[in-house]
């Protein structure tokens, strides 16, 4: 469209995802590194939004990500809801009926609210989403952040608190505000993973499939396991080997090639 794309990341995540970096550049955008706070989404999402309300006339701000005030948190669920649409089609041509659950990682929660949205209705259906230990549905508490109320890490005076992960698409303090109402009314439960329990997933994966997940995604392959197990412990192996499970992949981990190198190395595993 003849457009200039100007695309700010946080220092920290050019870092880890130096492959996405470099596929942005070529395809003509500049990329600006945000050099604030975390170094990562939420202030590039910040500088993002400042930006865009200073040059509002000729600018289009534009996120991938379900957070940000309405309606891109809404457009976002429409755009990625193809991905609930097309799972809930293909387990009802493979396994004839819904599934007894979906799962997938949240950080913002683009992803998992596409992988719900088709599914959120469908109450039998248990809603399942996993983020890294310091996930703003564990520990949270409700504020604003970048025009939407919703759940964040945040101190007793409502300044914002840095979160952590290992993963670059879940290192953020806040989360989409329909994942904040999905918890509310009990319709979506919200687990934290570890890092090396996510690494631990990832690696299995690699292993067994030969699939490279991203490190986002490792999150709810490991919850994916523990749930497994669970649903064993109590169902007995008989009536768990029945259940049907929908885990979503939400990307491929080439992106995070130089953080699972780093991660690998640190615990001796390339040597």
């Amino acid at each position: 469209f003849n457009m200039e794309c100007t695309v700010y990341m946080g220092e920290e995540d050019i870092k880890r995802q130096a492959l996405n970096v470099m596929r942005m550049k070529m395809l003509g955008a500049e990329v600006v590194s945000v050099q604030s706070g975390s170094n990562t989404l939420k202030d590039a999402t910040n500088e993002a939004i400042r930006t865009w309300a200073k040059t509002a006339e000729d600018t289009f701000y534009v996120i991938g990500s379900a957070v940000g005030p309405h309606p891109y948190p809404k457009m976002v669920k429409e755009f990625q809801s193809v991905i609930s649409r097309e799972s809930k089609k293909q387990i009802l041509e493979v396994e004839g009926r819904l599934p007894d659950v979906v799962m997938a990682c949240v950080g913002g929660g683009s992803n998992s609210i596409g992988m719900f949205a088709d599914f959120i209705g469908d109450e039998k259906v248990k809603l399942i989403e996993t983020g890294e230990h310091a996930s703003a549905m564990a520990l949270g508490e409700p504020g604003v952040l970048h025009g939407m109320r919703s759940y964040l890490l945040q101190d007793e005076d409502g300044n914002v608190q840095l979160a952590h992960s290992i993963s670059a698409g879940l290192d953020y303090p806040g989360v989409g505000p329909e994942h904040a109402y999905l918890k509310d009314t009990g319709r979506a439960e919200y687990v934290s993973i570890t890092d090396v329990e996510a690494m631990d997933a990832l690696m299995e994966l690699c292993k067994l499939e030969g699939i490279i997940p991203a490190i986002e995604s490792a999150h709810a392959l490991a919850y994916a396991c523990k749930y497994a197990k669970k649903m064993v412990e109590e169902l007995g192996a008989k009536k768990a080997a029945e259940q049907v499970m929908i885990i979503c992949l939400s990307g491929r981990g080439d992106k995070d090639v130089n953080t699972i190198a780093d991660y690998l190395d640190g615990k001796g595993y390339l040597n």
